[in-house]
């Protein structure tokens, strides 16, 4: 008989008969004449129930399954006469998988998030770790059903790069020389490396998706990207996901536009398909998520210059770790102050001081500041960074002049201006983030299959 996942059972709206089943085992109580079974296959938050009874053959092996234990059930679908449940497995046969030993760590108690970050490979099978990839999945999926229906192309951006967009210097190198050569040798020889000169991880697919846009209009890369950032903070990982659209004739104002209808979309596509998982985070995790996520969808989002946002900060009358000047890069706890309590809603800050944002964005008419905006939002701080991108060649070339930017290796970003440049524009937003924002867990490593941050690569 082929097995039904247990999802399909659950929403079933009349019983079909006999149905078959596989997933572990939750919990098992064994009462005087049978056994109840509570059996989970990842395919959605709620178990099954199945009822096993001591007429069975090989029931002595049912006696034996254990949390964590695999099984097979074949019975019939019957109306559940216990609360919460609709439908209850009247087993006719259940077949053994595997035996957990009383070793397995997920015991039927409350574990901690640190806990459960030391067996990684373990925790999907926790109803909330269950639950937030079961979302990552299908936000993932949404993503990419906002830009098929808007008419983007989606980009497959390299990982390894001999650039660095963000001009960071933080990046994690790529090398085939064999480090006992360059011990002996004292130093890096890179022409004798793969590509024949310095390669690294990428942080961002941005310029790659710029040249995309500028031949098919509008593009979206969605994919790895690496910082090596010795930083432990619970917003920051060495690999994480980041979406980037970039859009051919579009300006900072169509950018934010671009980044509000986005966010709205996702927000509403977890409501609407997530309801369940959601749910377990909105009970368990943050009781205010809810009215958040309300809030997110029904209220516009706030604009604002960076000058007016360093003004409001200035004169809040609360003292920050970090204090408040012109020309400071914002920190997360005064992007916070801004979203959670003097908006109370999401908020784009534009138009920063040139100093303090990459080369590729566009210089306002004042000459002081770009045309750049983030999304600061409740909970998280900043979501999206993003701007309208410097068009203009001789503006571009004295702005990398300025900040002592080797030009050579980004003579191809400069053909793109050289060769039909036209005005456009586009963010990056961090997928788990995103993710953050929507469940309310509060530390990226939970919304990250297997987080690589400083020290630390198991699993």
């Amino acid at each position: 008989m082929k097995r039904t996942k247990i999802k399909a059972v659950l929403d079933m709206a009349a019983s079909p008969g006999e149905v078959f089943v596989q997933g572990w085992v939750r919990t098992k109580r064994d009462a005087k004449d049978f056994s109840f079974i509570e059996l989970n296959d990842g395919s959605c938050l709620a178990n099954i129930q199945v009822i096993a009874g001591k007429g069975l053959p090989k029931y002595g092996q049912v006696e034996k399954l254990t949390t964590g234990s695999a099984a097979g059930v074949t019975g019939q679908l019957a109306a559940s006469p216990g609360k919460g449940q609709k439908w209850e497995i009247q087993a006719t046969t259940v077949d053994v998988i595997s035996i957990a030993p009383e070793t397995y760590p997920l015991q039927k108690k409350r574990h901690t998030d640190e806990f459960l970050r030391s067996i990684a490979h373990l925790r999907p099978r926790t109803n909330k770790y269950g639950a937030a990839f079961r979302i990552r999945s299908r936000m993932a999926q949404a993503i990419h059903t906002f830009y098929l229906d808007k008419g983007f192309h989606y980009l497959h951006s390299p990982l390894i790069t001999g650039s660095d967009c963000e001009g960071a210097g933080e990046m994690f190198r790529v090398t085939a020389l064999d480090p006992a050569d360059v011990q002996k040798q004292g130093k890096m020889d890179f022409s004798r490396d793969f590509f024949g000169q310095e390669a690294n991880l990428t942080v961002s697919g941005q310029l790659s998706a710029e040249m995309f846009a500028l031949a098919l209009g509008d593009v979206y890369t969605f994919s790895p990207t690496f910082r090596a950032e010795n930083s432990n903070t619970r917003r920051h990982a060495a690999e994480f996901w980041m979406l980037e659209p970039e859009m051919a004739f579009c300006d900072l104002e169509g950018d934010m536009d671009h980044a509000e209808e986005l966010v709205k979309y996702l927000v509403s596509y977890a409501m609407e398909h997530c309801k369940e998982d959601l749910d377990l985070f909105m009970r368990f995790v943050d009781k205010t998520l809810g009215q958040q996520l309300e809030t997110l969808i029904s209220k516009p989002f706030a604009r604002l210059s960076y000058t007016d946002a360093v003004e409001i900060l200035k004169k809040c009358g609360k003292t920050f770790e970090y204090p408040v000047e012109y020309g400071i890069d914002l920190q997360s706890e005064h992007e916070r102050f801004l979203a959670e309590e003097h908006f109370k809603r999401p908020v784009f800050l534009t138009d920063y001081p040139r100093q303090i944002k990459p080369f590729y964005m566009r210089m306002n008419d004042d000459g002081q500041t770009v045309a750049a905006m983030d999304l600061l939002v409740p909970g998280i701080g900043e979501l999206i960074g993003g701007s309208q991108r410097e068009e203009r060649l001789n503006v571009l070339d004295a702005r990398m002049d300025e900040i002592g930017l080797d030009k050579d290796p980004y003579w191809w970003y400069l053909d793109s201006r050289r060769f039909g440049t036209v005005p456009h524009a586009g963010f990056g937003m961090g997928f788990e983030r995103f993710l953050m924002m929507i469940t309310g867990i509060s530390n990226i490593r939970d919304v990250i299959a297997f987080p690589r941050t400083p020290g630390s690569i198991d699993f």
